[in-house]
């Protein structure tokens, strides 16, 4: 019997398809053809193989009815399916870093309404005297800012460090002076997990 190659083929009204596979007909055992539309790919056609490699008589001249064309170009679906399986592995990937990338930063609004709370509790201690320094209402402002310190770190928050450092860009904003040393830390920066979130503001000099 003719072998049935695999690729594409015109159908003698016109359309083209993709043979997919040969099969057997389970109740009598047929030979029949599993072929794809390639306009509708969602289309699968069977046909009895014997029908599918014979001829029909068009305007007194015979043609077959599926007339081969070319060779397949679509990748073997071995090929498709590893694929389709890295490409899914890929989405997995990218799925779990996106979300531990929104995990890590998903703090940002929370911190841009409570870091000025922390900043001012710091300020609540500058220009104490000695004397004042040791008030018990100032020991409890200090143990305060440990405990916020420590929930703040441990939520991978860093305040940026200005004190005798070159100005960078990057990470700091300068309001006044010219030059590339901080001389004046005017407020704190932060960042999150090593992105900056908000940029310290310094005087340079």
């Amino acid at each position: 019997m003719k072998e049935i190659k695999k690729g594409i083929y015109r159908h003698y009204k016109g359309g083209e398809y993709r043979i997919l596979n040969e099969a057997l007909n389970t109740e009598n055992k047929e030979a029949v053809v599993v072929y794809q539309d390639l306009k509708d790919k969602n289309k699968i056609w069977v046909r009895p193989r014997s029908m599918f490699l014979e001829e029909v008589e068009i305007k007194g001249e015979k043609r077959p009815r599926f007339e081969f064309l070319r060779d397949d170009e679509i990748e073997p679906w071995e090929h498709q399916c590893k694929r389709a399986l890295a490409d899914y592995q890929n989405l997995l990937k990218q799925s779990a870093k996106d979300k531990e990338e929104f995990a890590k930063y998903a703090l940002s609004d929370f911190l841009f309404d409570i870091l000025p709370v922390y900043d001012h509790l710091k300020m609540s201690l500058f220009g104490l005297s000695e004397e004042e320094g040791k008030n018990a209402w100032a020991e409890g402002v200090r143990h305060v800012l440990k405990q916020f310190k420590e929930v703040l770190s441990a939520r991978g928050v860093e305040e940026i460090k200005t004190k005798d450092e070159i100005f960078d860009h990057n990470i700091m904003e300068a309001i006044d002076g010219s030059g590339e040393k901080v001389k004046q830390e005017i407020m704190p920066g932060y960042k999150l997990n090593g992105k900056v979130i908000r940029p310290a503001k310094v005087i340079v000099e």
